[in-house]
């Protein structure tokens, strides 16, 4: 039996699915040759982009071993081979400065992948090649890929492939990953690579410096240390003073860590410079000599893009850039989803699910049916009209190269709550998902810078609390609530913040990110992304919303739920002002804010949400709904990465907070409105 994975079709060399190929466990005993081939290079270069186009849907995304940087890895049959492809995080260098930079150098070292695949912007060629030639100095099996030689094309930049090649002794291959360019091309040389295996071309450096690599070079290998890694690598890390490989070395031969040390302050003693920064502008130098000989600059001119990238970074114009592509996701969201959500209901009003016979003959069968339609209505209506949306102008944002440059911006104002503009970039995915949005809190520099970014995105509105806030507010209420509604929440983020950064000892880094260059964003892969964020919305939530409706319905019908709303009776009615049943929906929206709605409709017999509240109850019921304790599936993500205790802490952060703003909130609207 054979599945649809990704294959490699040669007449077009682009990616195609509609060639029948094994699965991956039948690829696994196949007779074809096995390769492993990685992906490696910079951040925002299109290795994600190429490694999609190779990989499919066949995917398999968990953690490297022992660590909590994310692993992607998935499968290609190729003219006969069966390959194995790892993506490798997005690094510029080979340091022990991140988690990531340290999986990346061990695997590309110790795991000897058959071929790497570094790909670079050809756009920004030299600064690229800077990880290249660490790349070369392991040793590693390379072929370079030039991603967005069509942007380059646009700025005048025209490069000598072959000069380049025989520059840096590797195979070079133009691609356009976003237009399936190319990719045929850098896989076919890949195998080449694996199945031949020619030796790689050594670049040298000035001769003092290569007289000290060579010393200690010579040392390592008399001493036999069995590292795993080049010999002439580790010396170069030596000399860094990277502290990592010397823990290493000192392990096996401390009188090879006294020699380097030597050998280290006599060089920095008669350069009048660290060893590190001798080391990283040597290998600038040679990048720019590279790129010198091998790029020509057809005419210097400026492109619409870049005036677009002066317009968005402007000390004033930017600022305008940031909070208009922020304000105009969430307002696209709410007009888009609004028409929707009314365009459905309105198809679904010439439904009638349940004969009104059925509510006198059997009850119980009513109450069942009539629970399982809301959840399906509150699905249709409710959920799906704006967390479509939202995915999918946020991956058109984010393809374009805009949101890089809102953070930007915006790192003065994240610097007031002890982060860098950085953060805003999983803040913003926070509107989305908390989950994937904690997850990327990896970008961070360290732990603190972390753990505050992480806090912040629990007070966030996700797409469901989002959910809430339109299907509750937006609908009943009015548009300009709910904006104000963000309007209080961004002063918590802020507020919050504040106090977690006076809390958490430490101090803040600056902003060092990648710029990549403005681009069309790319349909197919806005509607890619899209899918694969709200695909597991439709999975997980309708069969959730329609099991749940009914069951909700049926236990409200039978007085169950009555002693839950007892319980929170001195907190909901008391003090926040909610009708009675609002604790059980209260208890909902731990699991899932979007049962909040799905209790609500299913209490109430109908989405019109007014029947049970008033236009003051629905707005405290939201903002208590933003911020108290977040659903479980963050509190898990918060527990795995940071210990449940912090979990523990920010959960209770989260519930007092939304506590006191909701009973200061509710007095006040009753005494100005």
């Amino acid at each position: 039996m054979t599945t649809p994975t990704p294959n490699i079709d040669q007449k077009n060399k682009t990616p195609t699915s509609d060639v029948t190929k094994k699965s991956a466990k039948n690829n696994n005993d196949d007779t074809g040759k096995q390769f492993t081939f990685a992906l490696a290079g910079n951040a925002n270069v299109g290795k994600s982009v190429i490694f999609n186009q190779l990989t499919g849907s066949n995917q398999i995304i968990g953690n490297w071993p022992g660590k909590t940087v994310d692993r992607a890895e998935g499968l290609l049959f190729f003219e006969g081979y069966n390959i194995k492809v790892i993506d490798l995080p997005g690094i510029y260098s080979f340091s022990t400065f991140s988690m990531e930079e340290i999986v990346s150098r061990d695997y590309v070292a110790l795991e000897h992948p058959n071929a790497v695949i570094n790909v670079v912007d050809a756009s920004v060629l030299e600064r690229n090649l800077f990880f290249t030639l660490q790349l070369l100095e392991m040793n590693a099996p390379l072929v370079l890929v030039l991603n967005q030689v069509d942007i380059a094309k646009n700025k005048g930049i025209i490069i000598d492939k072959d000069h380049l090649s025989k520059l840096l002794g590797v195979p070079v291959v133009f691609a356009t990953a976003t237009r399936g360019e190319g990719i045929y091309e850098a896989v076919k040389e890949a195998v080449n690579l694996a199945t031949n295996k020619p030796k790689s071309n050594l670049l040298r450096y000035r001769k003092d410096l290569e007289e000290q690599i060579s010393k200690l070079q010579n040392l390592i290998e008399k001493e036999n240390l069995n590292l795993g890694y080049p010999s002439r690598w580790v010396a170069i890390k030596l000399l860094e003073g990277d502290t990592e490989i010397a823990k290493m070395v000192n392990e096996k031969s401390p009188s090879v860590i006294a020699q380097s040390r030597f050998i280290a302050a006599e060089f920095e003693k008669h350069c009048q410079e660290k060893c590190f920064t001798i080391i990283a502008s040597e290998r600038y130098a040679l990048s720019n000599s590279i790129v010198v000989s091998s790029l020509q600059q057809d005419e210097i001119w400026h492109p619409f893009t870049d005036k677009l990238d002066w317009f968005s970074t402007h000390r004033i114009f930017g600022y305008i850039t940031a909070f208009a592509v922020i304000g105009g996701l969430l307002l696209w969201t709410f007009f888009i989803g609004n028409t929707l959500s009314n365009f459905i209901s309105q198809g679904l009003n010439y439904i009638n699910p349940i004969n009104p016979l059925l509510s006198t003959s059997a009850p119980f069968l009513s109450i069942i049916l009539n629970g399982v339609w809301g959840g399906f209505e509150a699905g249709l209506t409710l959920i799906i009209p704006f967390v479509i949306p939202f995915y999918l102008l946020l991956a058109f944002i984010e393809d374009s190269g805009l949101l890089t440059r809102v953070a930007f911006m915006m790192d003065s104002a994240m610097h007031k709550i002890g982060l860098h503009g950085k953060a805003l970039i999983p803040i913003i995915l926070g509107y989305g998902c908390s989950v994937p949005a904690i997850h990327s809190c990896k970008i961070m520099e360290t732990r603190r810078e972390r753990l505050l970014a992480a806090f912040a995105i629990t007070f966030a509105p996700c797409s469901a609390r989002t959910i809430v806030l339109f299907g509750m507010v937006g609908l009943f209420v009015g548009i300009h609530w709910a904006l104000l509604l963000y309007v209080v929440n961004l002063a918590i983020i802020f507020a919050m913040g504040k106090i977690a950064m006076k809390a958490v000892p430490g101090k803040s880094t600056g902003l060092i990110m990648e710029m990549s260059s403005f681009k069309r964003p790319s349909l197919k892969i806005a509607l890619k992304q899209t899918w694969t964020r709200t695909k597991s919305i439709i999975y997980l939530v309708f069969p959730i919303y329609i099991i749940g409706s009914a069951l909700i319905q049926l236990l409200y019908f039978y007085d169950i739920l009555t002693p839950i709303s007892n319980a929170f009776y001195p907190i909901t009615v008391i003090w926040l002002g909610l009708p009675a049943f609002a604790g059980i929906l209260l208890l909902l929206g731990a699991v899932r804010k979007e049962l909040i709605i799905l209790g609500a409709t299913a209490i109430l017999g109908t989405t019109n949400l007014l029947v049970g509240f008033t236009s003051i109850q629905l707005v405290i019921m939201a903002l208590v709904a933003m911020l108290y304790i977040p659903c479980v599936s963050t509190m898990a993500t918060l527990g795995k990465e940071f210990g449940w205790k912090t979990a523990t802490l920010i959960s209770i952060a989260n519930i007092c907070t939304a506590l006191i703003i909701g009973g200061i909130a509710f007095q006040t609207l009753n005494f100005f409105v």
